[in-house]
Order: structure tokens, then C-alpha cells, then sequence
């Protein structure tokens, strides 16, 4: 088989993990070759892209990125692009095609499949909110980068008699913030799943300082919002990507000027933002990309199309990529609620 691989949507910590996963796997199945599409989507418009060999894949295990670049282009947002990436398909003498990445990389390959392209999907996030899966590769990466962060900060914090916000990524869930901030012991963790109320969680800080503890640390996603009608604004909406998102940040300083305000703490913000997604993934991580790499070689020559690999408790597993897409995995109210008994 000739197989097709590229990698979309933001970089992540083990990328290059499944790429060097696919093509040993292959290499070793024997009679595969492998073409890397530059750019993401991008590069299956234009055509641009390098023969991914054993040679030219190793030692990436341990690099964040991805060596075939990435990009947030949407075919399916342009006339005639479906059919460019069939046409790009069919001259590169492909048998198979196997995108990386998140929901939105993940939602043009399902449309691709429906046109009758052989696909199968590897899902990549950070976030940690692609559906069927238990987690996503890069999610532990990133929470460790950001439990790092708090720990740093807590004795900045103490230091100065602060609250100190941080501000990581999490636009749909807040799997990142509340994983960091229960294991950097934060005072408040403010998610997307729960719009919250500033003057609560105004009182929470008041109340811990009023016990004799003079510093706060509070985590916040950056796709949190106050509550309908709260009287906290947030900034003018950001530019929007080709899939329609909105460019998020800025609810981290929004949450430094409203604390400081109400309480009479001093108050900073720090936002982590692509921190989170460079340098060298976990252990964790590159071994739960090197599997997804693996099973995703194995459905692609076994005929298995319209899946995507996933984890399920110990297990690589194949789910149905229309039933992965068809609603976002949310924050779970147990985790939540447990991050909840240290609050304030």
C-alpha cells in the first residue's frame, strides 16, 4: 500500500511519535511506502509534500511538533476543494489516507470518507476533548507543563501576598485546567463546562484570606465565560479560523482587573498559552502515540476505514469516526466536583 499522512490543527507533544509509528510499522509489514502532506490540508491542496521513509523518521520520538508542519486550512470552506484533495489523492497513487488531529482536521477526513476516500483517523488534542477516546496524546504533556507553572507561581504568590491567575488552554473543556489545577493545589479553577459567578468566587478568595492565608492562586480555562448577565466584560471578540473558532485569550487579565477590583488583593495574570504545546511530549505521551501510530498502520492494511484509533481504559481500540465527531468529550462533574473540596 501507498499511504498518505499529514498532521492539522495546533502542533502537540507526539506527533512526530505516530509519524514514526505508521512508518515503521509499515516498514516492517513489508511493500509500504508512506507520503507526509506539508501543512496540514494545506498541502494536500497544493500538493507539497516528501516521501516519509525509516531514515527520515528517526529519531523524532522525542521532538514536540511535527516534522510535516500543520496548519488550520479547511478544504471543506473553499469551492472545489474536496475535489482538489481527491485529485491529490489519485496522482499520488494513494491506497489510503491517515490525518492527525483534532476535531476539526478529524471532521474534514469524515467528509472525505463519505466522498469515498479510505480513511483513518489518529486523534490529537491537548485539550483532551475528542469523544470515544479516554484521553488524547499531548494532554498530559501540557498539564504537566502547566502543573509546573503553578508550582513556580505558588511562591511567587506567597511572596508577594498576590492572587495569582493562570490562564491555560481549553476552549470547548476543562480538562487542562482542572487536571493542573488539583495537582497544583489552585484555590479556584474556572471552566468552560460552568460559567461562573466573579462575586463568588470573590467571596472564596475573601474567605481564604481572611483565615490567615494572604495569597491565591486561581486557574482558569481560556474559554471560561462569567455567568449570563454578570456585570464582568470580557474583551472584543478575537479573529476566527477557517473552521469558524474564535481566537481565544485574554480571559485571564479580564479575571486579574475584576479580582483586584472587587477584593482589593493584588492581583496578576499569567498566561501560558503555546507553552503548553512545545517541546518534547511525556513519557506517557510518546508511548500512547507510537500505539495510536501502530493501530492506525493495522486498520489502514487491514481495510478498516471510516475508523479512528482510540483508547479505551488499557485497550487501542476502533471506533466509528462519525460516532468519535458527533459531540465534543466535556469536563467529567465528578472531576469537578473533587477539585471543588479544596476550593477557597
Amino acid at each position: 500500500m501507498r499511504i498518505g499522512i499529514l498532521t492539522g490543527g495546533g502542533d502537540c507533544p507526539g506527533l512526530n511519535a505516530v509519524i514514526r509509528a505508521i512508518v515503521r510499522r509499515g516498514v516492517d509489514l513489508g511493500g509500504h511506502t508512506f507520503y507526509g502532506f506539508r501543512s496540514g490540508w494545506a498541502g494536500m491542496l497544493a500538493h507539497d509534500g516528501i516521501e516519509l521513509t525509516r531514515a527520515n523518521t528517526a529519531g523524532i520520538l522525542p521532538r514536540g511538533g511535527t516534522i510535516l508542519g500543520t496548519s488550520r486550512t479547511n478544504p471543506l470552506s473553499s469551492t472545489g476543494g474536496v475535489g482538489a484533495i481527491i485529485e491529490t489523492f489519485e496522482r499520488e497513487c494513494l491506497d489510503a489516507l491517515i490525518p492527525i488531529g483534532g476535531e476539526d482536521t478529524l471532521g474534514v477526513a469524515l467528509a472525505l470518507w463519505r466522498e469515498g476516500l479510505p480513511i483513518v483517523g489518529v486523534p490529537k488534542t491537548i485539550d483532551n476533548d475528542i469523544g470515544h477516546t479516554d484521553v488524547t496524546f499531548g494532554f498530559h504533556t501540557a498539564v504537566q507543563i502547566a502543573t509546573e507553572a503553578i508550582d513556580r507561581l505558588h511562591t511567587t504568590a506567597e511572596s508577594h501576598n498576590r492572587v495569582m491567575v493562570v490562564e491555560v488552554m481549553g476552549r470547548h473543556a476543562g480538562w487542562i485546567a482542572t487536571y493542573a489545577g488539583i495537582a497544583g493545589g489552585a484555590d479556584a479553577i474556572l471552566v468552560p463546562e460552568r460559567p461562573f459567578d466573579i462575586e463568588d468566587v470573590c467571596s472564596r478568595l475573601r474567605r481564604r484570606h481572611s483565615s490567615g492565608l494572604t495569597f491565591s492562586i486561581v486557574v482558569v480555562s481560556e474559554g471560561a465565560k462569567p455567568l449570563q448577565g454578570s456585570t464582568m466584560t470580557l474583551g472584543a471578540p478575537g479573529e476566527s479560523d477557517e473552521f469558524g473558532h474564535e481566537r481565544l485569550g485574554g480571559i485571564g487579565v479580564a479575571l486579574e482587573r475584576e479580582i483586584e477590583s472587587l477584593t482589593g488583593f493584588q492581583t496578576r495574570a499569567t498566561i501560558l498559552g503555546h507553552v503548553q504545546r512545545g517541546g518534547t511530549p511525556t513519557a506517557y505521551d510518546r508511548v500512547l502515540a507510537t500505539r495510536f501510530g501502530v493501530a492506525a498502520m493495522d486498520a489502514a492494511t487491514g481495510g478498516r476505514f471510516g475508523h479512528m484509533v482510540a483508547l479505551h481504559g488499557s485497550e487501542i481500540v476502533e471506533v466509528d469516526l462519525e460516532e468519535a465527531l458527533r459531540e465534543p468529550k466535556l469536563l467529567d462533574p465528578k472531576l469537578y466536583e473533587t477539585a471543588e473540596v479544596f476550593f477557597g
